[in-house]
């Protein structure tokens, strides 16, 4: 009983006990799930009508979209790649969303129409990478070839592993095109139904007809707002917001937009580099005068480009070297010479210049076997034959091959950024050969039988040693320049000191007044995705560190973070925007003005002596925005007022327009030909009225998507 006393006497400690350790259950399970939440946000590239977008799904979807667009895009630059991958992952998932609000989808059996039709774009492109795919009578996209190259490809190309590889790369190419079609065709069920919420009817189609065929000549007299000073305007800030309120949908904003000042430094070679280099040029100059192997000269000088070694056009140099050859003889060196156009120095020899065949054709026989001597004797037999008569593309079947004649132009080898010998060899010959001759050139890894069929286009060609060095800066000169900027962005941790004494350290102050993240860099600085993300983490009045950028990570920059937009509207604070409103209410008053002038006139000398200026304007039709030569200016509030004018009468009421206010008397009027056609204009009202709207609803689409891009934070 004792012992049940004392262990009742324990009981607010035992609740205690087992309360915390129910808390700590609790709690540990709190902590991981948070922790998961937080790993979850940090992976999230982005968010796209509410759907959470993994950083590593992206990434792969970023891959497989740049590879395969480079197949048919090889001049894309990465950068140009990684954008049209978010607008299409972007639009394909708001369209997604909006049709399966809609019921909209496509099925397996359409595609395989379209397939069957062959006529789509998208399937035209694939057919573009395989030729196989073209139904070589229709020119049409072929399905069946299509689909037998997808199911029977691996097993016929599998067993060698580079056709495995390309097939596996052409496969997955395919697949990506498929998946493109059928975003394609619902985006396309999407726009026709907008479509058809659009029409037209003969009213409007008469109109329209009437507003295209309907031409008047005018005389005009006009008052230009320049005519009056903006001083003499009084602008209020009620002016300013009433207006804003009424232009505020113009200033929306969808995405957060953030303000900077920055300076940037280049790192650039200082008076020693240069001199250090000019001297270590001048010795590559002296060994070029004297030498018999330019060649070697040129390799060890460490050079940009190399010494190619065969006759070559003024196309296969840049143009800085280019120029200087139309002046050197033959033998000659000149340099060092300062290029501006690469920042580089430059020492040219000119080793030989002659004419000779721009357009070569030729055809050879290569000729091989187990042993040196085996092969130079093969080499010559079939030289002999060839020499005896014997018929060249028969010989060459003989040793697995067609020998037929074949072209070569310069352009084919001359920007080549090296060749071997075995080249240098056989170009050389295809250069110097007369028609009808034939050759036996020795290679390493053969001979070859090569006779020249025709040469044509005759041009000087040269055989020049160029070496091309950049004028880089030291490791010595960029400590230098490194440690200078390093102690003034130290000095000057506040956004008042570091834009005030910037300039008196030599640096100048730039903006950037419209940075977001979905640029993926600050715009104008390459390699600047490190800074931007800065720029999002900061609060304003902030100042950075150094960072480094520049497309050879040759620049610095330091930033200070002067305004934040948050998504929504740009406010009448920013000075651009203010400085917009201003001018529309500059204009509004200035106008009020001059309408006030010109109100009670009634000729167009009435108008010239109240201080009109006045212009004859032909060929004003109400389809179209008058243009004014006089003031440089569209105005179709004056096409308006034209076309409701009659013939010989001088307008009612002054026109307020873009650049000034109208009043004008109408000369001329005559109706153009042409036959009116009342279905083809109402389809052209709609398409007109359907260009316009598929913009609208699109941009309203990605307001409403509450697109957020975090790439900047990945990629």
């Amino acid at each position: 009983m004792a012992a049940i006393g004392k262990i009742r006497s324990w009981g607010p400690f035992l609740i205690g006990v087992i309360g915390l350790g129910l808390f700590g259950f609790i709690a540990g399970d709190m902590f991981r799930s948070c922790e998961t939440t937080s790993r979850n946000r940090s992976n999230r590239v982005g968010e796209v009508v509410g759907e959470k977008i993994n950083a590593q799904d992206y990434q792969t979807y970023l891959e497989e979209f740049v590879e395969c667009t480079k197949i048919t895009a090889p001049q894309a630059s990465d950068d140009q790649l990684r954008e049209a991958a978010w607008q299409n992952f972007v639009q394909n998932k708001i369209i997604e969303n909006e049709a399966a609000k809609l019921g909209l989808t496509v099925t397996k059996e359409e595609i395989q129409n379209v397939m069957k039709q062959g006529t789509n774009q998208v399937l035209m492109e694939m057919a573009n990478v395989n030729p196989e795919f073209a139904n070589q009578q229709t020119g049409r996209f072929d399905v069946f070839s299509y689909q037998k190259f997808m199911t029977e490809g691996k097993t016929q190309y599998g067993s060698n592993p580079q056709t495995a590889e390309q097939y596996n790369k052409l496969y997955k190419f395919f697949l990506f095109k498929e998946k493109q079609l059928r975003q394609q065709l619902l985006a396309q069920k999407y726009q026709t139904l907008m479509s058809s919420c659009i029409l037209s009817n003969p009213v409007e189609a008469k109109f329209n007809f009437d507003a295209e065929k309907q031409e008047s000549d005018i005389q005009l007299a006009y008052f230009d707002y320049k005519s009056i000073n903006d001083k003499d305007v009084k602008v209020t800030d009620a002016d300013l917001e009433a207006k804003y309120k009424e232009r505020k949908e113009i200033f929306r904003i969808n995405e957060e937009i953030r303000a900077i000042k920055f300076v940037q430094v280049k790192k650039v070679a200082s008076a020693a580099d240069r001199a250090e280099l000019t001297k270590e040029l001048n010795k590559v100059a002296e060994q070029l005068k004297t030498t018999d192997n330019a060649e070697q000269v040129v390799r060890e000088s460490k050079s940009n480009v190399s010494y190619l070694g065969v006759p070559v056009t003024k196309n296969a140099f840049t143009p800085d070297v280019a120029r200087q050859i139309d002046s050197l003889a033959v033998g000659a060196t000149v340099g060092p010479v300062e290029s501006t156009l690469d920042n580089t120095l430059n020492v040219i020899k000119l080793l030989a210049k002659n004419s000779l065949p721009d357009s070569i054709q030729y055809r050879m026989i290569i000729v091989g076997g187990k042993t040196a001597d085996e092969t130079k004797t093969r080499a010559d037999s079939v030289l002999n034959a060839v020499k005896a008569g014997g018929d060249f593309e028969a010989i060459a079947k003989v040793y697995g091959q067609n020998g037929e004649k074949q072209w070569l132009t310069t352009s084919m080898y001359e920007r080549a950024a090296n060749l071997s010998a075995d080249d240098r060899a056989v170009y050389n010959a295809m250069n110097t050969q007369l028609v009808g001759e034939t050759s036996n050139i020795a290679m390493v890894q053969g001979n070859v039988i090569l006779q020249i069929c025709d040469r044509k286009a005759m041009t000087t060609k040269y055989d020049v040693a160029v070496v091309k060095r950049n004028i880089a800066y030291s490791t010595e000169t960029s400590n230098e320049i490194t440690n200078k900027f390093n102690q003034f962005v130290a000095a000057n941790q506040s956004a008042e000191s570091f834009e005030q004494n910037a300039p008196k350290s030599g640096f100048q102050v730039r903006d950037a007044k419209n940075v977001t993240t979905s640029q993926g860099e600050i715009p104008g600085l390459v390699n600047s995705r490190e800074a931007l993300r800065w720029v999002f983490a900061a609060e304003k009045g902030d100042v950075s560190q150094v960072f480094t950028t520049g497309q050879n990570r040759d620049e610095l920059i330091a930033i200070v973070l002067t305004d934040i937009y948050p998504k929504g509207y740009m406010p009448l604070s920013n000075e651009d925007v203010k400085n917009y409103v201003e001018q529309e209410v500059m204009r509004d008053k200035k106008a009020e003005m001059l309408m006030a002038k010109a109100n009670g006139l009634k000729s167009i000398n009435d108008a010239k002596a109240k201080g009109a200026k006045v212009a004859e304007v032909k060929q004003i039709t109400f389809a179209s925005p008058a243009f004014i030569s006089e003031v440089q200016a569209q105005e179709p509030a004056l096409s308006g007022a034209v076309c409701a004018t009659e013939k010989g009468k001088f307008s009612a009421h002054p026109v307020k327009g873009n650049q000034g206010v109208y009043v004008f008397q109408v000369t001329d009027r005559r109706k153009l030909e042409g036959a009116f056609d009342v279905k083809s204009y109402e389809n052209k009202a709609a398409q007109g009225y359907m260009s316009m709207f598929s913009r609208m609803v699109f941009n309203e689409l990605v307001n409403n998507a509450h697109v957020t891009d975090n790439r900047y934070l990945f990629f």
